[in-house]
């Protein structure tokens, strides 16, 4: 299953908990084709029907069925740039 670093929790939880938000919103991942590499992440107020949560210390992560998949082995991290745009990273989980 998916894993989230602390930086990935605490940019996961900033994005979501702006004000207004609601209490169960989320990032959620999704993948088109399979067959593809690329992964939407977009925020949600909660996940779609079929949606796997992953879920560390309050920030939600929903994963699209393609996008479970593909990401089962990885662990998700991210980092906010100079200006504020934030990048995910994923890399494999030790073995």
């Amino acid at each position: 299953m998916l894993t989230l670093t602390e930086n990935a929790t605490l940019v996961i939880k900033s994005i979501t908990g702006v004000e207004g938000a609601p209490d169960g919103a989320g990032v959620r991942i999704s993948q088109e084709n399979p067959a593809e590499p690329s992964l939407a992440v977009t925020t949600t107020d909660a996940p779609q029907p079929g949606d796997q949560v992953v879920e560390n210390s309050g920030a939600r992560v929903f994963l699209e069925q393609n996008a479970a998949g593909a990401l089962d082995d990885k662990i998700l991290d991210a980092a906010v740039d100079d200006k504020g745009g934030v990048e995910f990273l994923l890399v494999p989980q030790p073995s």
